[in-house]
């Protein structure tokens, strides 16, 4: 599984490629929300591109009609927690609570991913992820598109730190995302036209 990795300078080129074989991994936590996750949605469908979801078990209990367009569209969905706690520091009982509770809400729709918010762990967190049959996933670059910014800067930094095989965090709840789905149009308009393909990163 990918693991967080330092963050190469946002002036770094990206690749140019005259091929499809390189795969970028578009990764989506804190929703689904009604307003963003449908938006974000459309943009990948226009690019044909697919992502994971990391979603909050109490918000795919509420929207459930979102949660199945998200896998009707050929995207895949990963545990994010209940109520998005920090899971470093949980007793055992809250932790077998908090991520019990989404991964049975997902069902055979989930998969066997689980990424820790705000990346806190401790030692206890992948051992008694393992025990519910799920690896903890991270990433290697995000935009901080929980800042507020414009698309074409998220775009940018998207941009920038392309690579074969690198992992993307952005968001799609949680806050005002509509820069974030006006950066990931931009962006994903660049990376395509240099033959980037984006595929989901847990299966």
């Amino acid at each position: 599984m990918p693991t967080a990795v330092a963050a190469v300078p946002d002036s770094a080129p990206a690749p140019v490629l005259d091929n499809t074989s390189a795969v970028m991994y578009l990764t989506f936590d804190d929703g689904p929300h009604p307003l963003y996750t449908p938006q974000i949605l459309d943009v990948l469908a226009r690019y044909g591109a697919r992502a994971t979801f990391f979603v909050v078990g109490s918000l795919a209990e509420r929207y459930p009609g979102i949660i199945q367009r998200i896998i009707d569209e050929g995207h895949t969905i990963g545990n994010h927690t209940w109520n998005h706690e920090a899971l470093g520091g949980l007793t055992q009982d809250e932790f077998d609570e908090t991520v019990g509770r989404t991964q049975a809400l997902l069902g055979n729709r989930g998969t066997p991913c689980l990424r820790p918010p705000y990346a806190s762990m401790d030692s206890f967190t992948r051992p008694w992820a393992a025990e519910h049959g799920l690896a903890v996933v991270t990433w290697d670059f995000s935009p901080q598109d929980w800042i507020p910014q414009s698309p074409q800067d998220i775009a940018r930094k998207v941009v920038a730190h392309a690579r074969d095989g690198v992992v993307i965090l952005m968001h799609d709840g949680g806050g005002d995302r509509s820069w974030t789905v006006l950066g990931l149009d931009i962006a994903l308009g660049e990376l395509s036209g240099r033959g980037y393909r984006f595929e989901p990163l847990c299966r």
